[in-house]
């Protein structure tokens, strides 16, 4: 099973789930159980298109997207206008008040990552002990996504042609917020989940919390105090958010709740453009964003991958999930080295040197697991996406950190502030540690993965340390095995380490994977446990791929409330 580095895996065909081989696109492989999904297994709906297509956690902003789409907007003005509606129908994973990050490439070599990544505060408060996890002692960060709007917007207009306003794509948003929206069965679940937790966080009860008890999914949920603060980003342009009316707004109320953030601080905060890290992979170039994220952690444990020959592995098998959980294992060893390259110097090929794969790779017992250390970070996200006719493409991860963030609404803004700077350390030992306008270590990778240098396949994933975990299953499922996106996303996945229910640092396989696995891989020496099919514990992860004759392929996630729209 293992190859030498640089062998080829199984092609460079996509083949469809029937396994008749359609066209030459990003990969191909043996299809393992002819494409039937799992016992337990939601197959979500496939969309296809030639002209675009989007793909989000809610089936609200997955529309709205698309609208764009069909009025000329290129892929940036619909992930705009995908990600100020989701900041209003997906609160409990991101918001205003957290951050971004963005991959762009399109067909004319152009590539580029949008770092919306929020800094420590200039004055940072004193810590006895461990960085809090909630309140606003947690708010240790500033918020970039809407800066991140204003950076994208930008390069739209520079190299696109880009003429939409952010006003003009934050309208559905303000409506959402002002006039309301059914909300969704995965914010009615995290209300339910956190709701002995959060209440007690300045504004959350009131603004989460109506008549003090978690909303039902489907009922009209209404976000008065947000429509206002959209309104005066619409109104003001994104900066307002930073050194405007509404920043003013934001200081106040984060002074009045305890956060250690200033207007300084805000003021200070800025959104740039970084060159992404790549790896190649099967003959394609998987794009990551570098440092201060976990990226190159994403990319290592598919270089690992790429020692071995998958088209001996049957996908599903007792086999392949040993196999990419060992890859997880090997790139993860060296991911608490990950820190802001502004603060700390990072050598180059630390995580992504061939000479270092190679002896991961042969560090692996296709036969026995190797024991594993408690690594934590938990953290929910959403991902989206969007191409256009173009072919101009956009990946995208906008997140408040935990479900809630830090479970703290600023004064009467209605912006839920996210809790980044939980993911700082304390120890004056460890490389992200918190030091003045410092970004911490991020969770945050969105994907792509381009052939000939241009885009054919868009991917990213909610779930903090799932996040490499589930784009580990997903490329090798959709590149090797040659899946299509829905069936890819409806399979079976895994997740190695702690969850919100869970503080065993076990091997959690959804239920779906069956009770004969479980059993082989405990005899391999992995510690199991289960989690339910179609888990929302096991991440929300979205793909649209692209193929060489132009047809464009999308689904989003089973394990969440959105859907690909192809225009």
């Amino acid at each position: 099973m293992r190859k030498g580095r640089g062998q080829e895996g199984a092609g460079a065909e996509l083949r469809d789930h029937d396994g008749e081989v359609r066209g030459g696109s990003v990969g191909a492989g043996p299809l393992g159980r002819n494409g039937a999904p799992a016992a337990g297994v939601v197959r979500p709906q496939l969309a296809t298109s030639r002209a675009g297509m989007v793909t989000s956690p809610h089936t609200l902003a997955s529309q709205v997207g698309a609208r764009v789409l069909r009025e000329g907007g290129d892929a940036i003005e619909a992930a705009v206008a995908i990600g100020a509606a989701l900041a209003v129908t997906y609160p409990h994973f991101c918001g205003i008040g957290g951050d971004a990050i963005w991959m762009i490439a399109d067909r004319g070599g152009r590539r580029a990552t949008i770092m919306g990544i929020g800094q420590a505060p200039m004055r940072l408060p004193a810590h006895d002990g461990p960085i809090p996890l909630r309140g606003p002692a947690s708010t240790s960060s500033s918020a970039c996504a809407v800066d991140a709007w204003r950076v994208a917007l930008e390069f739209s207009k520079a190299n696109w042609g880009g003429r939409r306003s952010l006003a003009e794509l934050m309208e559905p948003a303000i409506g959402f917020a002002e006039e309301g929206f059914p909300l969704s069965p995965s914010q009615a679940f995290w209300t339910g989940f956190r709701k002995s937790d959060l209440p007690d966080w300045p504004g959350f009860r009131k603004t989460f919390l109506p008549g003090g008890e978690p909303p039902r999914a489907g009922q009209t949920f209404v976000q008065k105090e947000l429509a206002e603060s959209l309104r005066l980003i619409a109104r003001n342009g994104p900066r307002d958010f930073y050194e405007g009316e509404l920043a003013e707004r934001l200081a106040r109320g984060l002074a009045e709740a305890g956060s250690p953030l200033t207007a300084q601080d805000l003021k200070a905060t800025r959104a740039s453009l970084e060159e992404p890290v790549a790896l190649d992979y099967r003959g394609l170039t998987l794009l990551a964003p570098p440092p201060p994220t976990q990226g190159i952690a994403t990319l290592a444990i598919m270089g690992v991958l790429s020692r071995f020959d998958l088209a001996a592995v049957e996908e599903g098998s007792v086999e392949y999930y040993h196999l990419c959980v060992e890859a997880v294992k090997q790139a993860f060893l060296d991911r608490g080295r990950i820190a802001d390259p502004r603060a700390v110097r990072l050598p180059d090929d630390l995580w992504l040197g061939a000479g270092l794969l190679d002896r991961k790779a042969a560090a692996i017992d296709l036969n026995r697991a190797t024991p594993w250390p408690a690594v934590f970070r938990t953290g929910d996200t959403v991902f989206f996406g969007a191409t256009d006719a173009e072919g101009r493409s956009v990946s995208v991860l906008q997140s408040t950190y935990f479900d809630w963030g830090s479970g703290v609404v600023v004064g009467d803004t209605g912006v839920l502030w996210q809790n980044r700077g939980a993911a700082f350390s304390a120890d004056p030992r460890d490389p992200n540690v918190i030091a003045p306008a410092k970004r911490p270590f991020y969770t945050l990778n969105p994907g792509m993965a381009l052939k000939d240098g241009m885009p054919r396949l868009i991917y990213g994933t909610q779930g903090a340390d799932g996040q490499p975990q589930t784009l580990a299953v997903l490329l090798t499922r959709l590149i090797d095995y040659g899946l299509d996106p829905a069936e890819a996303l409806a399979r079976p996945r895994f997740l190695l380490g702690r969850t919100f229910s869970d503080s065993r640092d076990t091997l959690k396989l959804e239920a779906s994977v069956g009770p004969a696995a479980f059993a082989a891989l405990g005899r391999m020496g992995h510690e199991t446990s289960v989690i339910d099919a179609n888990s929302p514990l096991a991440g929300q992860a979205g793909a649209i791929l692209i193929g060489d004759d132009g047809l464009i392929q999308g689904a989003h996630d089973p394990r969440s409330d959105g859907e690909a729209v192809g225009i």
